[in-house]
């Protein structure tokens, strides 16, 4: 039970949590707007707006640099995190999802044909810049709320 207390003492550790567990839900409510149904899968998924990913490599910053100085050598590693991350979420993962889409295109093709049967890849992976942009914003946002909102009151 102290081991509890003392990871929900953790601010950095908090506020990353959180904001990746908000991101989450946000794609649930995002997708109802743009597709008109309710689904509760979206909490599942990588990728989408927002970038959960990223919402929580930003908290973690500010989460770091409130908590331990932003001259600290802990935010130097959490900002290379947060930048290798956010790279991924934009290059890497968003060029998997093509990929993804292509090879789509071709079990397609094959399988009208009679040659293969397969099911299809996730082809939602990755991220555009803006689902990053609004995850980092989302990310800070939390930080700071979960900051001034309730963590000043009890540390």
């Amino acid at each position: 039970m102290r081991i509890l207390f003392e990871l929900l003492k953790n601010f950095p550790l908090m506020a990353a949590l959180i904001s990746m567990l908000v991101g989450q839900a946000f794609k649930i409510i995002y997708y109802y707007i743009v597709d008109r149904k309710l689904n509760f899968m979206h909490f599942f998924e990588s990728g989408g707006m927002p970038s959960a990913h990223s919402a929580m490599v930003a908290a973690l910053v500010v989460g770091t640099g409130i908590s331990y100085g932003w001259s600290s050598g802990y935010l130097a590693i959490s900002v290379a995190f947060a930048c290798i991350v956010v790279y991924d979420a934009v290059g890497v993962r968003r060029a998997t999802g093509y990929q993804s889409a292509i090879l789509n295109r071709i079990i397609e093709d094959l399988y009208k044909s009679g040659r293969i049967s397969t099911d299809k890849l996730h082809e939602f992976m990755g991220h555009t810049p803006l689902e990053v942009m609004c995850g980092l914003v989302l990310g800070i946002c939390i930080a700071l709320a979960l900051y001034f909102g309730v963590y000043i009151f009890v540390t």
